[in-house]
Protein backbone atom coordinates (compact mmCIF):
# COMPACT_ATOMS: atom_id res chain seq x y z
CA UNK A 1 0.00 0.00 0.00
CA UNK A 2 1.16 3.42 -0.91
CA UNK A 3 0.29 6.09 1.55
CA UNK A 4 0.13 9.43 -0.11
CA UNK A 5 0.84 12.40 2.00
CA UNK A 6 -1.80 15.04 1.52
CA UNK A 7 -0.69 18.64 1.55
CA UNK A 8 -3.04 21.51 1.83
CA UNK A 9 -2.48 24.53 -0.32
CA UNK A 10 -3.75 27.94 0.78
CA UNK A 11 -3.10 30.84 3.08
CA UNK A 12 -3.30 30.90 6.82
CA UNK A 13 -5.43 33.38 8.66
CA UNK A 14 -2.32 35.21 9.88
CA UNK A 15 -1.02 35.64 6.33
CA UNK A 16 -4.34 37.07 5.15
CA UNK A 17 -4.45 39.50 8.11
CA UNK A 18 -0.91 40.69 7.41
CA UNK A 19 -1.74 41.37 3.74
CA UNK A 20 -4.92 43.25 4.74
CA UNK A 21 -2.94 45.37 7.21
CA UNK A 22 -0.40 46.27 4.52
CA UNK A 23 -3.18 47.25 2.08
CA UNK A 24 -4.85 49.39 4.76
CA UNK A 25 -1.58 51.21 5.53
CA UNK A 26 -1.00 51.92 1.84
CA UNK A 27 -4.55 53.25 1.46
CA UNK A 28 -4.06 55.59 4.43
CA UNK A 29 -0.86 56.97 2.89
CA UNK A 30 -2.15 57.30 -0.70
CA UNK A 31 -5.72 58.58 -0.20
CA UNK A 32 -4.83 62.12 0.95
CA UNK A 33 -2.61 62.61 -2.12
CA UNK A 34 -5.43 61.59 -4.44
CA UNK A 35 -7.88 64.04 -2.83
CA UNK A 36 -5.33 66.89 -3.02
CA UNK A 37 -4.85 66.23 -6.72
CA UNK A 38 -8.61 66.35 -7.28
CA UNK A 39 -8.87 69.74 -5.57
CA UNK A 40 -5.99 71.07 -7.67
CA UNK A 41 -7.62 69.78 -10.84
CA UNK A 42 -10.86 71.56 -9.98
CA UNK A 43 -8.96 74.83 -9.40
CA UNK A 44 -7.18 74.36 -12.74
CA UNK A 45 -10.54 73.70 -14.41
CA UNK A 46 -11.96 76.92 -12.96
CA UNK A 47 -8.95 78.88 -14.24
CA UNK A 48 -9.39 77.38 -17.72
CA UNK A 49 -13.10 78.25 -17.78
CA UNK A 50 -12.37 81.78 -16.57
CA UNK A 51 -9.79 82.17 -19.34
CA UNK A 52 -12.33 81.02 -21.96
CA UNK A 53 -14.97 83.39 -20.55
CA UNK A 54 -12.46 86.27 -20.60
CA UNK A 55 -11.77 85.58 -24.28
CA UNK A 56 -15.50 85.61 -25.06
CA UNK A 57 -15.93 88.82 -23.03
CA UNK A 58 -13.10 90.49 -24.96
CA UNK A 59 -14.69 89.46 -28.29
CA UNK A 60 -17.99 90.96 -27.08
CA UNK A 61 -16.21 94.18 -26.10
CA UNK A 62 -14.58 94.46 -29.53
CA UNK A 63 -18.01 94.28 -31.17
CA UNK A 64 -20.03 96.31 -28.66
CA UNK A 65 -17.34 98.67 -27.28
CA UNK A 66 -18.24 97.64 -23.71
CA UNK A 67 -18.62 94.50 -21.64
CA UNK A 68 -22.08 92.95 -21.19
CA UNK A 69 -24.17 93.57 -18.06
CA UNK A 70 -24.31 89.81 -17.39
CA UNK A 71 -22.65 86.67 -18.73
CA UNK A 72 -25.94 85.80 -20.45
CA UNK A 73 -25.13 88.66 -22.84
CA UNK A 74 -22.50 86.37 -24.36
CA UNK A 75 -25.20 83.90 -25.43
CA UNK A 76 -28.24 86.09 -26.13
CA UNK A 77 -28.48 89.62 -27.50
CA UNK A 78 -29.75 91.64 -24.55
CA UNK A 79 -29.06 94.99 -26.21
CA UNK A 80 -30.94 94.79 -29.50
CA UNK A 81 -28.02 96.55 -31.20
CA UNK A 82 -26.89 95.56 -34.69
CA UNK A 83 -23.24 95.40 -33.58
CA UNK A 84 -23.92 92.22 -31.53
CA UNK A 85 -22.19 89.41 -33.44
CA UNK A 86 -22.78 86.48 -31.09
CA UNK A 87 -23.27 84.09 -29.59
CA UNK A 88 -19.78 84.39 -28.15
CA UNK A 89 -19.94 81.04 -26.31
CA UNK A 90 -20.81 77.56 -27.51
CA UNK A 91 -23.82 76.51 -25.50
CA UNK A 92 -24.84 78.07 -22.21
CA UNK A 93 -22.71 79.95 -19.70
CA UNK A 94 -20.83 77.24 -17.77
CA UNK A 95 -21.02 76.70 -14.05
CA UNK A 96 -17.77 76.53 -12.10
CA UNK A 97 -16.37 73.05 -11.29
CA UNK A 98 -18.24 73.04 -7.95
CA UNK A 99 -21.61 73.69 -9.64
CA UNK A 100 -21.87 77.38 -8.69
CA UNK A 101 -22.38 80.36 -10.97
CA UNK A 102 -19.43 82.62 -11.66
CA UNK A 103 -19.63 86.01 -9.99
CA UNK A 104 -19.52 88.54 -12.82
CA UNK A 105 -19.75 92.30 -12.77
CA UNK A 106 -19.39 94.27 -16.01
CA UNK A 107 -18.82 98.00 -15.80
CA UNK A 108 -18.41 99.46 -19.27
CA UNK A 109 -14.78 98.84 -20.19
CA UNK A 110 -13.86 96.72 -17.13
CA UNK A 111 -15.20 93.56 -15.55
CA UNK A 112 -14.72 91.26 -12.58
CA UNK A 113 -15.07 87.48 -12.98
CA UNK A 114 -14.64 85.19 -9.97
CA UNK A 115 -15.38 81.65 -8.85
CA UNK A 116 -15.90 81.53 -5.10
CA UNK A 117 -14.37 78.05 -4.85
CA UNK A 118 -15.69 74.93 -3.16
CA UNK A 119 -17.78 76.71 -0.52
CA UNK A 120 -19.48 79.05 -3.03
CA UNK A 121 -19.01 82.02 -0.67
CA UNK A 122 -16.80 85.05 -0.98
CA UNK A 123 -13.38 84.74 0.67
CA UNK A 124 -11.99 81.55 2.12
CA UNK A 125 -8.74 79.65 2.13
CA UNK A 126 -7.35 76.56 0.41
CA UNK A 127 -10.16 74.82 -1.55
CA UNK A 128 -12.60 77.57 -0.53
CA UNK A 129 -10.39 80.38 -1.87
CA UNK A 130 -11.74 82.69 -4.57
CA UNK A 131 -10.38 82.15 -8.09
CA UNK A 132 -10.39 84.77 -10.83
CA UNK A 133 -9.60 88.34 -11.67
Amino acid sequence: MNVKQQTQAGFTLIEILVVMAIIAMLAVMVAPNIFNQQAGAMRDGALAQISALETALDAYRIDMNEYPDSLEGLVEDETGRAAWNGPYLRGDVPMDPWGNEYAYEGEGREFTLISYGADGAQGGEDDDADIGR
